[in-house]
């Protein structure tokens, strides 16, 4: 990777002679550049951040980020991370599945074999998204311009389907339990599978949604919902045996049918998030810090237009600025990278950033 600040693409023209013999102006000016998007704000200095516990807790609740010009291509370390968060996580269930195992073969439980086949088959779904961010790290060709950003979307679509699968199974067999209860046996190595698979999916999906939220991957953070889907499931266990052990015998179908709906309520999210980034929306905030930082360049006269959508993990732009009329085109070349650089520095995630900059011809300033 380079850590050269980014490319240009440059369009620029010539703009006739105003009544004063002005001469050369600008007529239209593109720039693209690509920089740090990995992170939410900007820091002016080195800094290291603590590890370990404090580290996550940290990460958790202090985003943060590097300059956008001291660093390697953002989207390819985005991937990076995106990767190695699906290979831990990966671990992570794995393990979680393991112990619940563990626990199978002790106690002997039919149920408790169904639950962990489950878990583990659910650990492979992370699958589609380790090739969607292996994908988007592979230069664009001939016949995908663009690069390959977009199948990190459809493994978002992907991962939303499977969260909505585990509400229909979870809902499916809380009712078949309500219309025909089923005596639950083994209470005590129940509770254990069900609090073992809450807490290792939980903590997957925590890792995932902040990992996922740090890259700007909506599908990422879909993943560690659906990983918290799993979790509520297996809280459903814990928490219908020990109703089930304190005397209501319905504890176990009722708390699922809960769990069913918050469940739901998880789908809702990660479907509003991932469908938003398939039809190109961005949070209306982004536009507004855009329109803001180019507003305050010297020499623009009004921005135009601002529009911005995330592939994958990165957020592009194009702006279209008005200068004066008059402006010579290497002062217009220097204003559309100053506009290029206040994006850069109002929004350190965005990947690539087109500016233009147009004549206005009923207007002149003084700089």
């Amino acid at each position: 990777m380079s850590g050269d600040p980014g490319t240009h693409d440059d369009r620029a023209g010539t703009h006739g002679s105003d009544e004063g013999g002005r001469g050369t102006s600008a007529d239209e000016h593109g720039h693209g550049h690509g920089h740090e998007d990995e992170h939410e704000h900007e820091h002016e200095h080195e800094h290291e951040h603590p590890h370990g516990f404090r580290g996550i807790l940290h990460g958790l609740f202090s985003p943060h980020s590097h300059d956008p010009a001291d660093s390697v291509d953002d989207a390819l370390e985005g991937s990076a991370q995106g990767i190695r968060a699906v290979k831990i996580s990966l671990i992570g269930l794995g393990l979680t599945a393991l112990l619940q195992l563990a626990v199978v073969m002790v106690s002997g439980s039919v149920a408790l074999l169904a639950d962990t086949v489950h878990n583990f088959s659910d650990a492979l779904t992370a699958f589609p998204l380790w090739i969607a961010f292996a994908l988007a790290r592979r230069r664009p060709s001939a016949r995908f311009t663009y690069g390959y950003g977009r199948a990190e979307d459809l493994a978002g679509l992907f991962i939303v389907a499977m969260i909505a699968l585990s509400a229909v199974v979870a809902g499916v067999e809380s009712v078949r339990r309500l219309l025909d209860p089923v005596p639950v046996a083994n209470l005590g190595w129940v509770a254990v599978a069900g609090l073992v698979g809450f807490v290792g999916n939980e903590l997957v999906a925590v890792y995932r949604i902040r990992v996922g939220r740090r890259i700007g991957s909506a599908a990422l953070v879909a993943d560690g919902m659906h990983a918290r889907a799993d979790g509520l499931t297996s809280l459903a266990v814990l928490v219908g045996a020990v109703g089930v052990a304190a005397g209501v015998p319905l504890a176990d179908p009722v708390i699922g049918l809960l769990i069913t709906v918050a469940i739901l309520v998880v789908l809702r999210g990660a479907l509003r998030d991932v469908f938003r980034r398939l039809i190109d929306g961005v949070e209306p905030d982004l536009v507004h810090r855009a329109e803001h930082a180019l507003a305050d360049v010297p020499g623009v006269l009004s921005v135009r237009r601002v529009r911005m959508r995330w592939v994958g993990h990165a957020l592009q732009a194009d702006a279209e600025l008005d200068i004066d009329a008059s402006t010579s085109l290497s002062d217009a070349h220097r204003i559309a990278h100053d506009g290029e650089h206040a994006l850069t520095g109002a929004l350190p995630q965005l990947a690539e950033a087109v500016v233009h900059a147009y004549p206005h011809p009923e207007a002149s300033v003084a700089r």
